[in-house]
């Protein structure tokens, strides 16, 4: 995968299981974002393949299996428009005027009571369950998460990570990108870390240890 001329992403292979919880970590500019939106079928790879239930994935395929939540940075969280009116926009074409499906994303994130407040008036928490209700009104097996715990404060990242077990508990599957290397990591099933490569991959406590090989080797060459 390139980004211009160089490569975004190299030799990058990994299979996510059925009802699991990941964490797809590394620095700004690791190729987080491109490798999630390649995954969402929004970017086409250079090389290599990605399939999806044994099928190789297309364009179609990943918009019924598939759905991305962008960096809370990518919604214009001035715009005049509720809460409720937001989820909506997430729906496919082909349902749009439905309502009883952005009404169970609602309940479900604990957003109800604020379905008709502006996006402007939420916390950033709030913001953050609004734009994963967005997602969750498609039903997709599959959700790409890019960055949902950034920018907010300790007790509402508790939280979503609560919420992100519990869709992980009802067999969907999560691939949640972030920058953080705390103690978070403890509540994933399993860790990525990337930096254009796949440079560990595994439990949080194996992907510690790798990492911390890592390091001594790199001090040790140096």
């Amino acid at each position: 995968m390139r980004r211009g001329t160089e490569l975004a992403l190299e030799g990058v292979s990994f299979r996510l299981e059925p009802g699991s919880l990941t964490a797809l970590v590394g620095p700004n500019g690791a190729g987080k974002s491109t490798l999630l939106q390649t995954l969402a079928g929004q970017l086409i790879p250079t090389t290599g393949t990605i399939t999806l239930a044994g099928q190789p994935l297309t364009p179609s395929l990943a918009r019924r299996q598939l759905a991305l939540m962008p960096q809370r940075g990518a919604i214009a969280w001035s715009f005049p428009i509720t809460v409720r009116g937001l989820v909506a926009l997430g729906r496919s074409a082909a349902r749009r005027n439905g309502c009883c499906e952005v009404e169970a994303p609602l309940q479900r994130l604990g957003l109800a009571g604020l379905a008709d407040r502006r996006l402007d008036q939420l916390s950033g928490g709030q913001q953050q369950r609004a734009l994963l209700a967005r997602t969750l009104v498609r039903p997709a097996p599959v959700l790409l998460l890019d960055e949902p715990c950034a920018a907010i404060d300790p007790p509402s990242r508790t939280e979503l990570l609560q919420v992100m077990a519990q869709l992980r508990d009802a067999g969907l599957t999560l691939l949640v990108s972030s920058h953080d290397w705390g103690s978070d990591l403890d509540s994933y099933d399993r860790v990525l870390v990337l930096d254009r490569q796949l440079l560990a991959d595994g439990s949080p406590a194996h992907v510690r240890h790798t990492l911390g090989h890592l390091r001594v080797a790199h001090h040790g060459c140096g």
